[in-house]
Formats: C-alpha cells, sequence, structure tokens
C-alpha cells in the first residue's frame, strides 16, 4: 500500500483505502479497480491523494493510530457542531465529550504506533478533517509531555474546537482560490474571537480549552493575533495546537495551493522555533512523527528511489528502504530493502512525487 497524486492514477490501480464522502458515505470502496470515470470523479471532489495497492508496495500495511470508525465520527461531529454554531444552536456537549474519550484512548492504547495522517479529504471536507488531524497531533505530543487524561481532554477539545469560528466567516473568503485583500484577512483572522465567543456559553468545554480556540494564532515572538501575547504567557495548550494546527495545515492539499511534503513540513517548524513557536514544544511534537512515513517514495543520496515499507519510533529519520530504481530511474529486477539505521554512509535526500 502506498499514497499517490490522483494526476498519477493509471486506469487498472486497485484502490488500498476506501474512500468517503463528507456525509460518511462511501464513495468507493477498498480493493476497486480504478476505471477513468472514478478518476474524473475524485477529480471533480477535490480529491488530491488516494492509496493504492501496486507491486512495489506489496507488504506494506498503514494503520491509523485511531480506528477509521472514531475518525469518521469525530469529522462528522465537527461537521455538526459547525453547523449549529453558524446557525446560533446549542451544541450536544455530550457527543463531543464522549467522542473526544475515545480518541484519547486509542491514542494511548496505540501510543507505539508510528502516526500516520495520510486521510483523504474531499476539498469540502478540509476543515473537519483538519481539526480531528489537530486533535490527535495535539493528544499525541501531550501524552509525550506526561498528561493526565483530564489535561490531555482539555487539550483534545481545543484542538477538536480551534476553527470553530469559521463558520461565522464567508464562505468565499474561506474558500477564495486566490490572495486574500488586507480586508478580506482581517475578517478571517475574526474567526478566533467568532470561536471564542461562540462557546461562552457552554462553561462545561473549559477556559483552558476555550482559550485555544481564541490563541492557537498566537506566536511565540509575540507576532500573532488576535491578542498580541508572546513566549510563556501562551498557555502551553495553546503552543502545542498552534504547532499541530500549522503542521497539518502546511502538509494538507487547499484550493489555492498543494500540499509540501513532511519533511518540508517538519523543517520549516524547526526553523521557526522560539519565533513563531516553542522550542521545547516542538522538540516533543516531532519526536512522534515520522519524518518519511510508510509508503513514501525517497531519493537516496546514491540518487537511486526507494520506498519506505518500515519505521521504528525510536528512529524516525532512518527507515528501511525498498530500493526500486538504479541511479538512473530505471528499475531493478528484484528489489532489495536496507534499514538505514545500520548504513552509515547512505541516506535519505527527499521525499519524491513518484518513483
Amino acid at each position: 500500500m502506498r499514497i499517490i497524486d490522483v494526476s498519477g492514477i493509471r486506469t487498472g490501480m486497485r484502490l488500498a483505502k476506501d474512500i468517503y464522502l463528507c456525509n460518511g458515505s462511501m464513495l468507493l470502496a477498498e480493493g476497486m479497480p480504478l476505471k477513468e470515470s472514478y478518476i474524473d470523479k475524485l477529480t471533480a471532489l477535490g480529491v488530491y491523494t488516494i492509496y493504492i495497492h501496486d507491486d512495489i508496495s506489496q507488504g506494506i500495511e498503514i494503520s491509523d493510530v485511531i480506528h477509521e470508525e472514531t475518525r469518521l465520527h469525530a469529522r462528522a461531529l465537527v461537521k455538526t457542531t459547525m453547523d449549529h454554531i453558524a446557525r446560533n444552536r446549542s451544541l450536544g456537549f455530550d457527543a463531543i465529550s464522549n467522542t473526544m474519550n475515545n480518541i484519547i484512548d486509542e491514542l494511548i492504547y496505540n501510543r507505539n504506533i508510528v502516526i500516520n495522517l495520510e486521510d483523504i479529504r474531499t476539498v469540502d471536507t478540509y476543515t473537519f478533517s483538519h481539526s480531528v488531524n489537530v486533535a490527535v497531533l495535539a493528544i499525541v505530543t501531550g501524552i509525550k509531555l506526561g498528561y493526565d487524561f483530564r489535561r490531555l481532554k482539555e487539550l483534545g477539545m481545543g484542538a477538536l474546537l480551534h476553527d470553530i469560528g469559521k463558520m461565522k466567516v464567508p464562505p468565499e473568503i474561506l474558500n477564495k482560490p486566490g490572495v486574500l485583500t488586507q480586508e478580506e484577512f482581517e475578517e478571517v483572522k475574526r474567526h478566533t474571537i467568532y470561536g471564542h465567543e461562540s462557546l461562552k456559553a457552554y462553561p462545561e468545554i473549559g477556559y483552558r480549552a476555550r482559550f485555544i480556540v481564541l490563541a492557537h494564532h498566537e506566536r511565540y515572538d509575540g507576532l500573532g493575533y488576535p491578542i498580541g501575547i508572546k513566549g510563556k504567557r501562551i498557555h502551553e495548550f495553546t503552543r502545542i495546537v498552534s504547532v499541530a494546527d500549522v503542521y497539518d495545515a502546511l502538509t494538507s492539499d487547499r484550493v489555492y495551493r498543494r500540499r509540501i511534503n513532511r519533511d518540508q513540513a517538519l523543517e520549516y517548524i524547526l526553523s521557526m522555533c522560539n519565533k513563531h513557536f516553542d522550542k521545547e514544544i516542538v522538540e516533543a511534537f516531532i519526536e512522534s512523527i515520522p519524518m518519511y512515513p510508510l509508503g513514501a517514495i525517497v531519493r537516496l543520496n546514491t540518487n537511486e528511489k526507494g520506498i519506505v515499507v518500515k519505521v521504528e519510533k525510536s528512529c524516525p529519520k532512518k527507515p528501511v528502504v525498498r530500493v526500486i530504481t538504479d541511479p538512473y530511474g530505471i528499475r531493478y529486477d528484484d528489489h532489495r530493502e536496507i534499514d538505514l539505521m545500520n548504513t552509515g554512509d547512505i541516506e535519505i535526500v527527499e521525499i519524491c512525487s513518484g518513483i
């Protein structure tokens, strides 16, 4: 199993993971051979990547740190919650609380599983999928920092709801494919205030979680918004969600730009330590995120290309790579696997879009 761009699909390729629509119904099922009409449908829906089975990815099983059912339920719950906010209707706190309990339980149980957040999204599910991913990333970081269940839950609640105020921003601004005007950008920035105001009626959500909603765009150097606070004055929960939010946004496809690779996103976040982000939080965050995920196509310093087939959480920068092509791009007849932990002179140079 591996993930590829929709632009690289060829008819006859077999789908390796189910694809779901915004309402939770299945669009395409695992194992289905892809026809031209399916590829056109995926493109029309704004699906940029899919999982496939092929000869070079045999034996690679990519498991999520939370069950697919849990992810889909959480995504649907975020959508419902945002719809209620947009219509000024009351929220179902019990449903949000129970979902967060399930996510935390699964993440604690699967704490030794390497994180793969390459969930397949359509354009209209971005906000909801992003909210779930940010919650997962924040909770995993909290686990790394030794948080107990109570703290994990408050952190997770704020992370799951961090973008809830976007439902008060006109959709033509949120989904604008071009550059925003200054006035439009100022309106987008208000989503933090809209979200915080909307949650004031729900003290059971917790003031720290509500502060995450308000302050997740604050920056460590004080140049964020809406308040402009800096350093340790920004609550630790919020500093965690800020990193998770930017990382998932950078590694996601949007209507106005394509995603960047994980290694590039992590390098950017590291470069922003003590500017945008708290260095201690970043260090805890990157220890849980593999720079080279399972199924990624990578180029080695030998100029050979291969696919990542195994990642050890103890050494995520040095995975096992199945070498597919020689330095000139010609496929080997037999694939060999090399463990980069045992080959000091061979290393990964970059993640590639294709073989």
